[in-house]
């Protein structure tokens, strides 16, 4: 094991809260572990504990990498991942919250037709 705690009930509220703001509706979490590389001069993985959910035909992760650390990410397939451009946030509910808006904002760029204003 990793040492890294499990995402406590106060993280997962703050993360649901952000889900129902975003979406007006309950999001269901499903919790998971990943193996991530904390440290890009090793090729260690570190088993970290990860909140998943989809919602809007994207899919989305946040990893705990540790105490009151995160990194985030949204992907809608195998070769279609995005990151925030930052690697660790030190606030669950801004890590959800900027995944949240860069999805939004690249799902409206997505569903633009070709050469109209954004």
């Amino acid at each position: 094991m990793s040492g890294i705690p499990d995402f406590n009930d106060t993280e997962l509220w703050v993360a649901r809260s952000a889900l129902t703001e975003r979406y007006g509706k309950a999001v269901a979490l499903e919790l998971a572990d990943s193996e991530l590389r904390l440290d890009p001069e090793s090729t260690a993985l570190t088993v970290c504990p990860t909140i998943f959910w989809s919602e809007r035909s994207a899919h989305f992760v946040v990893f705990k990498v540790g105490e009151g650390r995160y990194r985030c990410q949204f992907f809608y397939g195998p070769n279609e991942h995005y990151g925030t451009g930052r690697d660790v946030y030190d606030d669950i509910g801004e890590c959800v919250t900027h995944v949240l808006q860069l999805q939004a904002d690249h799902e409206s760029r997505r569903d633009s037709p070709p050469g109209a204003n954004t």
